[in-house]
């Protein structure tokens, strides 16, 4: 029977946040991808990190991506024909569950550079984070009530707002007509429940769908259909949020338990914090965490950033390994206050240029540091690309739901063997970042609470 290699083209390193044991790719030159092709895992990462980019740009990536994923798919094949075996590859484009990201330029790159594809899925749902659809409509959960997510303030992002929650019509927003919503196939939550693999098996000409989920079995079911029409012989691609993953790649439990990865951090020494996002969640979790014993707030001003950067990095790295020789956890914070930008242009510009200031932090973080916990989703591809660069790296599991833990390799020039946990914006109560630090060091939150 054929088998299935899912390949995820990930706009942030967040999109492992539901899987492990598989590699996270920062460099896609058609040696390195084929190497994540002939790993064992099931499903691998690209990390683009296109949310952080315009679309020409990102466009751009995704095609160079593409245009070396089909050249090591190509050689790939004629390996496996060799030995007999026949791998279906399928295709996704994970981006954030509350719908900011560069849609549909990234799937309709994909789409020529990859396809024909039969049909493309927008299947937004996030479990860990509280996402949910129902009848096409894209809810958060708060306080456990539905809120639809265009009310939400991440329906008002600067680059990537939209004004419906109703997908068929976010779908109609995004491609500006050229998807009307009375064309978009929806995939009620009682026929997904029933069975939809006939419909499945009827789709041509990547026609778009949007998938209704309210828990995990929903999607498990779905995927399950999925892979079989996959095998044989549809082509479909998804835009898709982390637990579509989980139901695809169907993994075992993961081999550590959350409560118990304290056990990777290197010595039992202390660690260290970047808060990148600043998202209202992360500024609530950040008040949470400098509340816990042994954590020392770290202020970086970026307005300080342009004019003042040699010295301001010199401050910072001082405070640090003071910090540090003093056995705690330094927790490095942009500045909070809310800033608006004239264009789109300018708000990224000053992402990179804030980014690139945390980025030589770490790299100049004690070498003897425990751990290191990065908070914001482009925060952390940063991390794993610039500050840590590394070409790939391999998820060892959840810490939380949705907040996933890498290990740096043991040849590391700096951090080897160091874990370091990626932690999404906007996941988790207002106590997840203490907690993550509790399991880490065993100090303050810990298991309080825990039920995960």
């Amino acid at each position: 029977m054929p088998e299935t290699k899912i390949i995820v083209l990930d706009d942030d390193p967040t999109g492992s946040q539901t899987v492990h044991g598989c590699l996270l790719l920062t460099r896609w030159d058609v040696a390195t991808l084929r190497q994540a092709l002939d790993d064992a895992s099931p499903l691998f990462f690209v990390l683009t990190n296109t949310r952080g980019m315009g679309a020409d740009q990102a466009a751009a990536v995704t095609r160079e991506v593409c245009h070396n994923l089909k050249q090591a798919l190509t050689d790939w094949s004629a390996a496996l024909a060799g030995q007999g075996r026949e791998v279906h590859p399928l295709f996704v484009s994970r981006s954030d569950s509350t719908l900011r990201g560069h849609y549909p330029v990234e799937t309709d790159v994909m789409a020529e550079e990859l396809g024909p594809f039969d049909a493309h899925f927008l299947t937004p749902a996030f479990f860990e984070g509280g996402r949910i659809t129902r009848d096409s409509v894209h809810y958060l959960l708060v306080d456990g009530r539905p809120v639809p997510t265009a009310e939400t303030e991440f329906a008002r992002d600067s680059v990537f707002g939209y004004s419906t929650s109703f997908l068929p019509d976010y779908v109609a927003e995004k491609t500006r007509g050229r998807i009307p919503a009375d064309r978009v196939e929806r995939f009620r939550l009682a026929e997904v429940r029933a069975g939809v693999r006939e419909r499945l098996m009827a789709l041509r000409g990547n026609a778009c769908g949007v998938v209704d989920a309210e828990t995990q079995t929903d999607l498990d079911r779905f995927a399950a259909e999925v892979l079989d029409c996959v095998a044989a012989g549809k082509r479909f691609l998804f835009r898709s949020a982390a637990s579509l993953l989980t139901a695809l790649a169907r993994l075992p439990l993961q081999p550590v338990a959350a409560t118990a990865m304290r056990q990777y951090v290197r010595g039992g020494r202390p660690g260290a914090v970047i808060v990148g996002s600043h998202v209202k969640k992360t500024t609530e979790q950040l008040q949470r965490l400098l509340a816990q014993p042994g954590t020392a707030p770290l202020e970086i001003d970026v307005d300080r950033i342009q004019p003042e950067r040699d010295t301001l990095l010199a401050a910072t790295l001082a405070q640090a390994e003071e910090l540090h020789a003093q056995g705690r956890t330094p927790v490095i914070f942009t500045s909070r206050a809310e800033r608006t930008f004239a264009d789109q242009a300018t708000r990224l510009a000053f992402g990179d240029r804030v980014s690139a200031f945390l980025m030589a932090v770490v790299r100049g973080l004690p070498g003897t540091l425990g751990f290191l916990i990065s908070k914001g989703g482009i925060t952390s591809n940063d991390v794993l690309s610039t500050g840590l660069a590394l070409a790939s790296s391999r998820v060892l599991g959840q810490i939380l739901p949705g907040c996933s833990v890498v290990r740096c390799p043991a040849d590391h020039p700096r951090y080897p063997d160091m874990p370091v946990v990626i932690f999404p914006g906007n996941v988790g109560d207002d106590e997840a970042l203490a907690k993550a630090y509790g399991r880490l060091t065993g100090i303050g939150l810990g298991e309080k609470g825990a039920r995960w």
